[in-house]
C-alpha cells in the first residue's frame, strides 16, 4: 500500500522539507488554512516524487473542528504513517506583554491545540497500531528565557506533553519523534539577528528524518545545544534574563 504522509501546517517551511524528503512513493496530505495558495508547496512535494498531492483546509486553533477533520482523513487514505506537526506562530513578545489577548493567541496555538491534535491523532494512531508522529518543540522552552518568555512558555508545556505522550504511547506499535531545534533562519524569523548555532528549515529536516529513520524518539538541532542547554539549565538567573531571544 502507499505510504500517507500527513503535514499539519503545510506552508510551514520545515514540515514542507521534511515531507519532501519522505514523499518518492507516498501519498502527502498538506494541511493548512488557505489550502488553496500552496502552490509552490505541491510543487516541491511532487517534484520529490510523492505518488500522489492533496491539499486539506486545516485550522488548527479551531478545536471542535479538529476531530472530524483527522478521522476525514482516515476515512479517505486510511492508515496515517507519518504525521508531521508543523504548525505555529512565533507572535510578538512586546505587544504579548501589553496586550493579553495577543499572549492568549501565542499560547493557543502553540500549546492548546497541540494538546487537542495530539491527543486525537494518539487515538487515531493506536487504533491502526502503529505509525510516526513529528512533533516540533524548542530549545526556547528548555529553559524559558525573559525575551520570548510567553513562546517560550508554550514550547515548554508542548515539549512537556510530547515527552509524556511519547512515554504513554511506549509498546502501542506509535512511535513520537521530538525534534528541539534552535534558532531557525526562514520566514517566520525573518528581520531578526540570528542567533548562535542556528539552522536553516533544510538542515532540521536532514535531522528529523535520520532520527526518523534512527528510531529515535528526540533530537536537538544542532545536536550542539543538547550539551550547551545541560549546562545553561545551571546559569545564574540574574545572567539568564539578561540573554536575547
Amino acid at each position: 500500500m502507499t505510504r500517507t504522509v500527513v503535514v499539519l501546517g503545510g506552508r510551514s517551511e520545515i514540515g514542507v522539507a521534511v515531507a519532501t524528503r519522505l514523499a518518492k512513493g507516498a501519498t502527502v496530505v498538506l494541511a493548512a488554512r488557505r489550502s488553496h495558495d500552496l502552490d509552490a508547496e505541491e510543487a516541491a512535494v511532487r517534484a520529490a516524487g510523492a505518488a500522489d498531492v492533496h491539499r486539506a483546509e486545516f485550522d488548527a486553533d479551531d478545536l471542535a473542528a479538529q476531530r472530524p477533520f483527522l478521522d476525514g482523513l482516515v476515512g479517505r487514505f486510511g492508515r496515517l504513517d507519518t504525521v508531521i506537526v508543523a504548525f505555529g506562530i512565533l507572535g510578538d513578545q512586546a505587544r504579548a506583554e501589553r496586550d493579553a489577548d495577543h499572549a492568549v493567541a501565542i499560547v493557543h496555538t502553540d500549546y492548546v491545540a497541540h494538546v487537542a491534535v495530539l491527543t486525537h491523532l494518539a487515538r487515531i494512531m493506536r487504533a491502526q497500531g502503529g505509525g510516526d508522529l513529528v512533533v516540533y518543540s524548542s530549545v526556547a522552552g528548555a529553559r524559558v528565557r525573559r525575551a520570548n518568555y510567553v513562546y517560550g512558555s508554550a514550547k515548554a508545556g508542548l515539549d512537556g506533553l510530547a515527552s509524556g505522550l511519547a512515554d504513554a504511547l511506549h509498546g502501542s506499535g506509535v512511535r513520537l519523534l521530538l525534534v528541539r531545534p534552535g534558532f531557525v533562519i526562514g520566514r517566520m524569523t525573518a528581520g531578526m539577528t540570528p542567533a548562535p548555532f542556528s539552522s536553516t528549515p533544510s538542515q532540521v529536516a536532514d535531522a528529523t528524518v535520520a532520527a526518523l529513520r534512527k528510531g529515535r524518539d528526540e533530537v536537538w538541532v544542532p545536536g550542539v545545544l543538547r550539551l550547551i542547554f545541560a549546562v545553561a539549565k545551571h546559569a545564574p538567573r540574574a545572567l539568564w534574563r539578561r540573554l536575547p531571544r
